[in-house]
C-alpha cells in the first residue's frame, strides 16, 4: 500500500513504546553521545523502518564503558550497526532517545545484547527484505507464491499466534486495538461520524469564504454539501440559516436556526441569529396586519433570550398599537349602537 511517508512516521511514533528494541546505524558521533538512523525494530511488532529516516540520540550517560578508563564513545565508529532500547519518546516533536544499558529494557527482554551487532545478527525478516529488494527481477507475487508459508493451510492461525492476536477479537497490528475492551468511540460508526463532521466543517469554511465575497450560490452549494455529509452539523445549519436570512427567506432561516439549537442548545450564534430572525419575521407579519402571529414570534424570541431588547421593544410597541386599534373598534361599536 502506498501510504505517505508523513503518515507512516506518525503511525510509528504513535505505536512505539519505552523498552522497545530498535536497530540502526551510527550516523554521527559527538561529545555528548551519538546519533543513529533507525533501520528496523528488534522486538514487539517487527517492522522495517529504514525508509522513514528516523534519527535517535544515544546520550553519553547511556553508553556503558568498555574499560576502566577512556571515552566510552571511542569504542564506536560511524556506520556501526547498533541494537538499543527506547528510553524516551517525544511524540509531538518526533524525537527519540535510546540507551545501550540493559536497564532500559523490560524484564522479558533483559537478556538481549545491546550495542554493536553484525549484519548477521540483524532480524531475519529484515535480512530477507534486503535480499529481496536487491533482486529487482522478482515480483512481490512470485516471492509470495514461492514461499512455503503461502501454501500452508494453517498460515493464518500461525501468523495470528506469532503476532499475539486473538482471532476471536477484531485483529489489528496496533497494540491499543488488541485488547478485548473497545470503547464506543473506537468503533467504525463513531469514527465515521467524526470524519464526516470534520469533512463537513471544511465545506462550511469554503462556503463562508464564498459568502464574504458575495458568491451566495456557491456558498449555498457548500452548505448543502456539508449537510449531506453530516445532517446534524450545527455550523452548517447556522451558516445556511444566515444566508437564508440575508436572501429574505426568513422561514427557512428560522427552521435551520431552530434545528441547530436542538442539536446544540448552547450555541450562541444559533440563539442570537434565531432571535434576530424571529423579530424580523414578526415585523413582516405586522406589516401584513397579522398581529397575533407577530406577537407569537416576538414572545418566542423573548423566551429564548429574556434580555433581547429588540424583541421586548417590538412586543411593547405591538401591544400599544393593538390597544389603540381595540379602543377605536370599541368607539365605533358604541357609535353604531
Amino acid at each position: 500500500m502506498e501510504i505517505p511517508s508523513m503518515d507512516r512516521r506518525e503511525l510509528f511514533f504513535r505505536d512505539i513504546e519505552r523498552g522497545d528494541i530498535v536497530i540502526g546505524r551510527i550516523s554521527s558521533i559527538r561529545e555528548f553521545g551519538f546519533f543513529m538512523v533507525l533501520i528496523c525494530l528488534g522486538s514487539g511488532i517487527m517492522r522495517d523502518i529504514s525508509h522513514l529516516e528516523i534519527t535517535a540520540l544515544c546520550p553519553l550517560r547511556d553508553v556503558p564503558s568498555h574499560s576502566n578508563h577512556g571515552d566510552p564513545l571511542s569504542y564506536y565508529q560511524t556506520g556501526d550497526i547498533i541494537r538499543a532500547g527506547i528510553k524516551d519518546i517525544d511524540r509531538y516533536h518526533e524525537k527519540l532517545a535510546v540507551s545501550l544499558c540493559s536497564s532500559s529494557l523490560p524484564p522479558h527482554l533483559s537478556g538481549i545484547k545491546l550495542g554493536v551487532i553484525t549484519s548477521e545478527e540483524l532480524p531475519l525478516y529484515y535480512r530477507r527484505s534486503v535480499e529481496l529488494n536487491s533482486n529487482s527481477l522478482e515480483s512481490y507475487e512470485n516471492i509470495m507464491e514461492s514461499s512455503l508459508g503461502f501454501v500452508n493451510p494453517g498460515v493464518v492461525e500461525f501468523l495470528l499466534e506469532k503476532l499475539g492476536i486473538d482471532e476471536t477479537n477484531p485483529p489489528s497490528l496496533m497494540r491499543g486495538l488488541q485488547s478485548k475492551n473497545f470503547s464506543e468511540e473506537d468503533f467504525a460508526s463513531a469514527l465515521r461520524k467524526k470524519q464526516s463532521a470534520s469533512w463537513a466543517l471544511k465545506c462550511v469554511k469554503i462556503g463562508v469564504d464564498y459568502f464574504k465575497v458575495g458568491r451566495h450560490v456557491d456558498a449555498m452549494n457548500e452548505y448543502n454539501k456539508a449537510l449531506e455529509i453530516d445532517k446534524q452539523n450545527v455550523e452548517a445549519l447556522v451558516a445556511r440559516g444566515a444566508l437564508y436570512a440575508t436572501k429574505g427567506s426568513l422561514n427557512k432561516a428560522i427552521e435551520d436556526f431552530e434545528l441547530a439549537l436542538e442539536n446544540c442548545p448552547t450555541h450562541r450564534n444559533a440563539r442570537k441569529y434565531l432571535c434576530q430572525t424571529l423579530v424580523e419575521r414578526g415585523g413582516q407579519l405586522e406589516e401584513e396586519e397579522k398581529f397575533l402571529n407577530a406577537e407569537s414570534y416576538y414572545k418566542k424570541a423573548l423566551a429564548l433570550d429574556e434580555t433581547f431588547k429588540e424583541a421586548e421593544e417590538a412586543l411593547q410597541k405591538l401591544h400599544k398599537y393593538m390597544q389603540v386599534i381595540l379602543y377605536f373598534l370599541l368607539e365605533i361599536e358604541c357609535c353604531v349602537n
